[in-house]
């Protein structure tokens, strides 16, 4: 990480970061890590409302200023869930992505500290995500912040991710 990154919780008030949003999620789905494909124009053109629309949601932002002016390079997508098993609320990291070039720079670290923090601040029980199985480097990163498999924490064994797609 640069000295001068700085994450910031977005505001979807403010048109830099509705621009922001919007231009990190789009960057993230064409990513092999996303969908390896552009998104639909429909989606990004409902994205911002979406957001707007859901009241458990929180947006951290990673800007490095390059040539003096800041430049939006990382991305933290969470929804606050609830634990019914420690009755407390948690944050879902739903996605977290760092622009091509500016990867293994510690970036996403510093996106996962914001994280935590504001987890910790919201007194969540814990932080969850889900990866793709062959995203090597970011189980790795995942781990090395202290992410752990949940097959490792319960005598009952693993867990696996289902999705049904509506």
């Amino acid at each position: 990480m640069t000295p001068r990154t700085r994450i910031v919780e977005a505001d979807l008030d403010r048109a830099d970061h509705r621009d922001d949003v919007l231009a990190l999620t789009a960057a993230y789905g064409a990513d092999e890590m996303g969908t390896d494909a552009p998104l639909p124009d429909d989606v990004l053109g409902r994205l911002i409302e979406g957001l707007r629309a859901h009241p458990a949601k929180v947006l951290l932002l990673a800007y490095d200023p390059d040539g003096g002016e800041a430049r939006a390079i990382g991305l933290a997508t969470c929804f606050i869930g609830f634990s019914t098993f420690y009755a407390r609320p948690l944050i879902n990291i739903h996605d977290l992505s760092v622009l091509d070039g500016h990867r293994g720079k510690g970036i996403g670290r510093e996106l996962l500290r914001a994280v935590e923090e504001k987890a910790r601040a919201l007194k969540c029980c814990k932080v969850t995500l889900e990866v793709h199985q062959n995203n090597r480097r970011a189980m790795t990163l995942y781990e090395s912040y202290g992410f752990t498999h949940v097959g490792s924490e319960t005598p009952l064994g693993g867990a696996v991710f289902y999705a049904k797609v509506l």
